[in-house]
């Protein structure tokens, strides 16, 4: 695997090396001017850069024995910055790298002017571990991947006004470790640490969320879209959203959410807006081709952003770390004005519009949140210990638009009639319009909200074992999973600390799992590819 990667000549030659997400270049890594993503060689230069620099700052929180506010919030900003989807603008990461550089000279103000200089806190420089032995690279890669994921968690979190030391600490802890350690055996008990932090790190968020919007109720959301003005809001940010509704409330101006913006709907808090209508368009894969000729502007709070096409580039927003080269940019004082003006000028639709889902259905339900379901614990079990439900399959994780992902849509079609289907993420979208009926009053199908959520299907398990009086492992549940970024990286080292086996993972496995590291995976939990759905129902059920 990435022998292409073995050879330092070869790597020197590379305008960029970027392995970090599913899509990358030939299942191996993109290495020319620009990647896959749409980000250019710069940018991904630039990002590497941060990631150095962020590196230096950990280092100098390590020698001072305190984490100023100022010097968390840079890591988690620049960590969350590097992720996928999220920065293509190299005027935005370069100041991140300046505030990361601040950060750093606040806590060790003399360093800058030292003339004996030790290099304790020096900027590190990447290109170490793309050079590394492939084992080396790949741990280390398990590390920065999972972090930057957790940082996105820790980040919303944080808007929401929720933060937690042992977490802030821990990320300065692992980048410390990408620096200072080189062998398999004192990696690995990081990148499993960063699965146990990331359980802590999901539990803050999903805190912050439900103690801000209320939990989570099942909804059921249309797809279609009223006439008039209206702004669509995609990402993951919920603070942002409700700072939208509560600007845009009385102005005649719907808003529709998109892709992983879609479990808003089911907040109590939220749901009070009446101009919160419904959701636009499927994954985020699709936007491309969704939003083009919109008649309404776009608002991206998170990752998600692809390089948007003329048609609709004039309509573009983005706020938090997001960024674009010539989107224009909502700032920390959120004044949505110029995006509601947006709205206006556009217009909408001038008749309402009846879009549909992949599979052609118009609505979708989602708010089948951890509380929800467990609120219906005792219906559940009964239906298990009664036959009435066989089997559980948590199918969940990122979209996109590589070949294979077909297989997500056939697996769940094919699923067993008395079996429950559990989701979260974007992956949904590639099934969630479907009509499977309900069991018992159930429906099949239950969306348990973003990628955020993943905590709550964590409890849903967890609690079932419980009621089972087994490990989690014995349950009739089976983790069918989908990858694109580093939140599914971070995830899935989750489920592993947690000792989940026989998960399957796909549409391909990671560039940057090196055999030695992936046969580790594989030896200890019994982590498959996916194959067909035929063959893997037919596994997964005789378990």
């Amino acid at each position: 695997m990435n022998n292409l990667y073995n050879r330092k000549v070869e790597f020197m030659d590379n305008k960029m090396f970027c392995y970090q997400c599913e899509q990358t270049a030939g299942c191996a890594g993109c290495t020319g001017s620009i990647g896959v993503c749409g980000k250019t060689a710069d940018v991904a230069q630039l990002q590497d850069e941060l990631t150095g620099a962020l590196i230096g700052l950990a280092h100098a929180v390590e020698n001072a024995g305190y984490l100023p506010k100022q010097a968390s919030r840079a890591i988690i900003e620049g960590l969350f910055t590097t992720l996928t989807n999220v920065s293509f603008d190299e005027k935005a990461i370069a100041r991140q790298i300046e505030l990361t550089h601040a950060a750093k000279d606040a806590i060790s103000p003399m360093c800058a002017s030292c003339t004996s200089p030790c290099g304790k806190t020096n900027d590190y420089d990447l290109n170490k571990i793309w050079e590394a032995n492939e084992d080396i690279r790949s741990l280390k890669s398990l590390i920065l991947f999972g972090l930057k994921g957790m940082a996105a968690y820790a980040y919303h979190a944080l808007m929401l006004g929720f933060s937690d030391e042992e977490v802030n600490m821990f990320f300065c802890e692992a980048l410390c470790k990408v620096d200072t350690e080189d062998t398999m055996e004192t990696l690995l008990p990081t990148v499993m640490k960063v699965g146990e932090i990331n359980l802590k790190c999901m539990a803050l968020l999903d805190q912050a969320n439900t103690q801000t919007y209320g939990k989570p109720q099942p909804t059921t959301v249309s797809l279609h879209v009223e006439k008039g003005p209206f702004i669509v809001v995609t990402g993951h940010d919920l603070k942002d959203l409700q700072l939208l509704l509560e600007q845009t409330a009385g102005k005649g101006i719907n808003i529709y959410t998109h892709g992983e913006m879609l479990p808003a709907h089911a907040y109590p808090k939220l749901k009070e807006y009446p101009h919160l209508k419904g959701n636009f368009g499927t994954a985020w894969q699709n936007q491309q081709k969704e939003f083009d000729n919109l008649p309404a502007p776009i608002l991206f709070t998170t990752n998600c952003l692809m390089p948007p096409k003329a048609s609709y580039a004039d309509r573009v927003y983005t706020t938090e770390v997001v960024a674009f080269p010539g989107a224009t940019h909502i700032g920390e004082e959120k004044d949505f004005t110029p995006i509601i003006n947006k709205a206006l000028e556009l217009g909408g639709y001038r008749e309402e519009q009846r879009f549909h889902g992949i599979n052609g259905g118009e609505e979708v339900t989602t708010g089948f949140g951890h509380d929800a379901i467990l609120a219906n614990a005792d219906k559940v079990v009964e239906a298990v210990k009664t036959g009435a439900i066989s089997h559980f399959f948590l199918v969940a994780g990122c979209d996109g638009a590589k070949p294979g992902r077909n297989y997500y849509t056939e697996f769940v079609k094919q699923t067993p009639s008395d079996s429950i289907i559990l989701t979260l993420a974007c992956g949904k979208y590639r099934f969630n319009d479907l009509q499977l009926g309900e069991i018992g009053g159930l429906p099949r199908i239950m969306d348990m909200g973003q990628c955020n959520d993943a905590y709550g299907a964590i409890q849903v398990a967890v609690a079932l074992a419980g009621a089972f009086n087994c490990g989690v492992n014995e349950l009739p549940l089976s983790f069918v999973l989908s990858w694109y970024e580093q939140k599914a990286v971070c995830i899935l080292l989750t489920l592993l600390h947690l000792g989940i086996k026989n998960i399957r993972l796909g549409p391909s496995l990671p560039a940057f799992l090196s055999p030695n590291v992936l046969q580790y995976l594989v030896d200890n939990f019994q982590i498959a590819p996916i194959t067909t759905p035929e063959e893997d129902l037919k596994a997964l059920l005789e378990k």
